[in-house]
């Protein structure tokens, strides 16, 4: 029997990308499975029902009839008023960030929902689902805290790039993964003083290496990031650690030691920031000031360039949702070692070692759970 793959539109505020495109639905299709794309769901990334239907995929008029599928394709966590559609017939695979979201977490484990996060499949060490989606959070943390330097928007009325007759603005870039290396790449690239902070010199030696020798590399202790962070003019914290919440790295006292009208940009505020004073804001009304100091702290920063961001994401999840299409959802879970290290929960237990410590539940390693015997659906 057919796999059905569901493609509800998204609802969080300001949230713009989709799960799939028309491309990708035509390899879907080619891999066996059904399609069902909820009306309207890719008009805000430029992709609409009828290049869908031309792909392969049924065009359903509501979310119920997106949600019935064996398996719920998505961009961003379900919402409170998409919990109705969550059972343990349900197979869910997006972005989830636990830590940050414990109502959500109880409902998957009450609902017994197969959760599968994107940010927690893990190959080879990697991350290839966040990536994506790392890359462009870190060039817009760049642009974001540009214009949270304007005065308009609270800031001190300063440019990153240098002029003539005056001097580049600092950038602090704390954690030099994915979206710390794009980031300290854009800020070099225009010319601002970066500095990148990690705990790792293997890191700091590529981000060296790709920005040509234009930023310098600080190993991260409590001294150093409170050094740099009060000498900045912008700080970009790309903090992550797998299904659990970050650390809190930036203190209120750090932020009063900073300039008046300095910027912080928490894109760790997905799995719930790294900075004492952050909360989570939106596209709608991105910043806030508190201690002197602006912040932006948007928990979905790729929705802003929708298009271009369904494009990278899409690119990087097809294969995986193939491999459902192919296989069936627990036969590709058994079979794929990364996609059981995406798996959040499962009938009713929390499968992922990161999240389990986030919230102080039972970790069960998903594979307890898969090796049962049940047939694959």
């Amino acid at each position: 029997m057919k796999l059905s793959i569901g493609i509800p539109r998204e609802i969080k505020e300001g949230e713009n990308r989709v799960a799939t495109t028309p491309r990708c639905v035509r390899a879907l299709r080619e891999a066996g499975a059904r399609v069902f794309v909820q009306k309207g769901a890719g008009l805000e990334s430029g992709f609409p029902d009828s290049e869908f239907a031309r792909g392969g995929a049924t065009i359903v008029p509501d979310e119920a009839d997106a949600w019935s599928a064996d398996l719920v394709v998505k961009v961003k966590e379900p919402l409170p008023r998409e919990f109705r559609f969550l059972s343990d017939r349900t197979a869910l695979l997006t972005y989830l960030h636990l830590a940050a979201f414990p109502k959500l977490a109880d409902e998957l484990v009450a609902r017994k929902v197969t959760a599968i996060a994107y940010e927690t499949v893990t190959r080879a060490g990697r991350l290839p689902l966040l990536r994506p989606m790392s890359e462009v959070a870190g060039i817009l943390s760049v642009q974001m805290g540009a214009r949270g330097l304007e005065k308009a928007s609270g800031g001190r009325g300063i440019l990153l790039s240098p002029v003539t007759g005056g001097k580049p603005a600092s950038v602090c870039v704390i954690g030099a993964g994915t979206a710390g290396r794009s980031a300290a790449r854009m800020a070099a690239s225009i010319g601002a003083s970066v500095t990148v902070i990690d705990i790792s010199r293997e890191e700091l030696a590529r981000v060296r290496k790709e920005t040509g020798g234009r930023v310098r590399t600080v190993l991260s202790t409590p001294k150093s990031i409170e050094r740099a962070v009060t000498a900045s003019d912008l700080v970009i914290s790309t903090v992550l650690i797998v299904g659990d919440r970050p650390p809190v790295l930036i203190t209120r006292k750090m932020l009063r030691g900073m300039p008046r009208g300095a910027v912080v940009v928490d894109i760790s505020i997905d799995q719930g920031g790294t900075l004492a004073t952050s909360r989570p804001t939106t596209h709608a009304d991105p910043f806030f000031v508190e201690e002197g100091v602006v912040h932006y702290c948007v928990s979905n920063m790729p929705a802003a360039v929708s298009r271009t961001s369904t494009i990278a994401l899409t690119r990087a999840t097809l294969p995986y949702v193939r491999k459902f299409a192919r296989f069936g959802v627990l036969q590709a879970l058994r079979k794929d070692a990364a996609l059981r290290a995406g798996l959040n929960t499962f009938r009713g237990r929390v499968t992922c070692e990161g999240v389990a410590h986030a919230f102080g539940k039972e970790y069960t390693p998903p594979e307890m759970l898969l090796d049962l015997g049940e047939r694959p659906r």
